[in-house]
């Protein structure tokens, strides 16, 4: 009455085949992932080698100050007349253009 349903044995995509979707994946990942994270950390390492006394810079917090010093994980910063504070190099996020904090 019923008859009986056979499964169609169609041939596996080859074994490089079915790797080819993860390739994509991984090389659109670096391109627009990885890539420019190394790229950004490269530019901030350089940023950070590069601070020298009398810089006006930003730190991360939004705080605005002068280099007075600078050690190899610390920078002394001056953020108003008198004022010195200490913080770790990696908290620095740019260094602004001379006269920058005079004109706020």
């Amino acid at each position: 009455m019923i008859s009986l349903a056979y499964a169609n044995s169609a041939p596996a995509p080859g074994g490089l085949m079915s790797f080819v979707p993860f390739i994509i994946i991984f090389i659109l990942f670096y391109f627009m992932l990885i890539r420019p994270q190394m790229k950004q950390a490269k530019e901030h390492k350089k940023l950070l080698s590069e601070l020298k006394k009398g810089d006006e810079i930003m730190l991360a917090s939004g705080i605005l100050g002068k280099i007075e010093k600078v050690t190899d994980n610390f920078v002394i910063l001056e953020i108003s007349n008198g004022t010195q504070i200490n913080v770790q190099k990696n908290s620095v996020q740019a260094v602004l253009n001379k006269g920058t904090i005079k004109s706020i």
